[in-house]
C-alpha cells in the first residue's frame, strides 16, 4: 500500500497485513526490533562505531571506551572547529 505521492518521491511499498494478522504486523515495530537487538542488527551497530570512530581519528577506539571519553573528544574537535 502506498500513495501516489509517496510513489512518486520513491517510498517503498508498506507491507499489508493478510487477514487476520492485523495484530502481529502491529507488533513490528522498529522500536520492538531494536529492543530484540538481533545478532546482525548489533553487529552492524558495532562495524558503524568502527567507523565512525576511524572516520574521526581515533584508532584506539574500542566498544568499551567510556562514553565521558567520547563525549569528551567531541568536545575538544568542537571547540577545535569553532576556535578557527
Amino acid at each position: 500500500m502506498i500513495t501516489l505521492e509517496e510513489e512518486k518521491a520513491g517510498f517503498p511499498r508498506r507491507p499489508v497485513a493478510k487477514p487476520g494478522h492485523e495484530a502481529d504486523l502491529k507488533k513490528r515495530t522498529l522500536t520492538n526490533r531494536y529492543n530484540a537487538r538481533p545478532a546482525g542488527l548489533d553487529l552492524a551497530h558495532k562495524a558503524l562505531d568502527q567507523a565512525v570512530a576511524a572516520a574521526y581519528g581515533w584508532p584506539d577506539y574500542t566498544p568499551e571506551t567510556p562514553d565521558e571519553e567520547i563525549l569528551r573528544r567531541l568536545l575538544a574537535l568542537n571547540l577545535a572547529r569553532a576556535a578557527g
